[in-house]
């Protein structure tokens, strides 16, 4: 790729992009999150796509977002890696599965359930969704290190928001509230949209990428203890540990 050539869905150049971005899917999120960098600058916007970079110790870092879902969050990551970006850490929001974890807790996923489409057009059905381990490892130590309440393991991803919340009106209904109901059983803690395409693509495209999860809320809680669940939006523990974990990936990289 030659340095001037603008990206197509992106509309940012390589010279903008900084190695190490930090992803998340709202655009309107990714200001927040450069404001823990240093110097940073809006590079791009379109469409769902808002790009800022700044830096973290002098070295480059972006903030991108992916939108909702695998397909445009695949198209981000693709351009990224063309940009010369080879480290990702995610940054998102997901419901919870497991009654006794709260909203406002972290998930840090250790691998993911490929209940959606798009990472099926990567690697067939046998391969698994799982995170770098050295940034899962990072994530969860940067999580102890600033005092932020945690659990890792399995979460699932979808394609279909209603399909997880309004299952009794789709036409497959049985399918999805016995597939919901299993995953609880082995254990699976909660349910995204991004991370399952994230961490297949960055296998193929032989890069890194790890995710972080702020528990917005847990429908579960409330059937099991009859509690209306409170969604908490906050945030920035989820982003403080992020940006924890760039900068120790940063420090690894230049030893």
């Amino acid at each position: 790729m030659q340095q001037s050539e603008t990206m197509f869905h992106l509309h940012c150049k390589a010279e903008d992009i900084g190695k190490y971005v930090l992803l998340t899917g709202d655009p309107g999120r990714t200001e927040k999150i450069a404001r823990y960098l240093e110097n940073p600058r809006q590079t791009s916007q379109n469409r769902e796509y808002n790009i800022w970079t700044g830096t973290l110790n002098g070295v480059p870092v972006s903030v991108a977002s992916t939108g909702i879902g695998g397909p445009s969050a695949a198209i981000c990551m693709e351009e990224l890696v063309l940009c010369g970006a080879h480290t990702f850490i995610r940054i998102g929001t997901c419901g919870g599965m497991q009654a006794d974890v709260p909203a406002g807790q972290l998930v840090i996923p250790t691998g993911v359930v490929r209940m959606e489409g798009t990472s099926h057009e990567y690697m067939p059905a046998a391969f698994p969704a799982v995170p770098d381990f050295s940034l899962t490892r990072m994530l969860a130590d940067s999580a102890e290190e600033l005092d932020k309440k945690y659990v890792t393991g399995v979460v699932q991803c979808k394609d279909s928001f209603y399909g997880q919340h309004s299952p009794e009106r789709m036409p497959i209904a049985q399918r999805l509230i016995n597939d919901w109901n299993a995953w609880i059983a082995a254990g699976v803690l909660a349910s995204e949209m991004e991370s399952a395409a994230l961490f297949v693509i960055a296998s193929v495209l032989h890069v890194r990428c790890a995710t972080v999860l702020n528990m917005i809320w847990n429908q579960e809680r409330e059937k099991k203890y009859g509690i209306t669940p409170q969604p908490d939006m906050d945030m920035n523990a989820a982003i403080k540990v992020a940006v924890e974990a760039m900068r120790k990936a940063i420090q690894a990289d230049l030893k």
